[in-house]
């Protein structure tokens, strides 16, 4: 049994609610994704290791699995132009760190985004309403997908960010 790209975002929004009691409806509401794929996910999490026996999450493996696979099991290339919500290097919370080019902007394709850049699929389609009420959520996912698309210098930045927020 492999891992899916919405187990990631399961996890993450686990690690978004910071400690927080969850219930597998709660995520499922949350994420926008069906009651029997978040049991799956959760399943599929805790046979590789992201999840103990009693459904803590294991931040630690979390953490090197975005750090050192993320990328080679779930890559994203930069397509078209287009309107959406800014992801990796072009989110504020990775542009603040460095000198951005303007036109150098990557975007989860969203008709309610306020950006206009190249698109980058994000690891889930749900993730644009996944966001929306949960500004935690949005940023570990910026990092994230600095991690699977961004050069070595915002993957450092996202790489030393995420270590911070999961505590790893």
């Amino acid at each position: 049994m492999g891992i899916k790209a919405q187990d990631i975002l399961v996890l993450l929004k686990i690690v978004a609610m910071e400690n927080r009691p969850w219930k597998q409806s709660d995520l499922a509401d949350a994420l926008g994704i069906s009651r029997a794929e978040v049991s799956n996910s959760l399943n599929r999490s805790a046979s590789v290791g992201f999840l103990d026996s009693e459904r803590n999450l294991q931040l630690s493996a979390l953490f090197e699995f975005i750090q050192y696979g993320l990328k080679y099991v779930f890559p994203a290339t930069p397509g078209p132009i287009c309107r959406g919500i800014a992801t990796s290097h072009s989110a504020h919370l990775i542009a603040e760190k460095l000198i951005v080019n303007k036109d150098d902007v990557y975007v989860w394709p969203s008709s309610e985004g306020d950006a206009r850049g190249q698109s980058i699929e994000p690891l889930y389609h749900s993730v644009p309403l996944a966001i929306k009420n949960d500004p935690k959520l949005y940023e570990l996912l910026v990092l994230v997908d600095a991690c699977r698309v961004g050069r070595v210098r915002e993957q450092k930045i996202a790489i030393d960010e995420l270590k911070k927020r999961l505590k790893a």
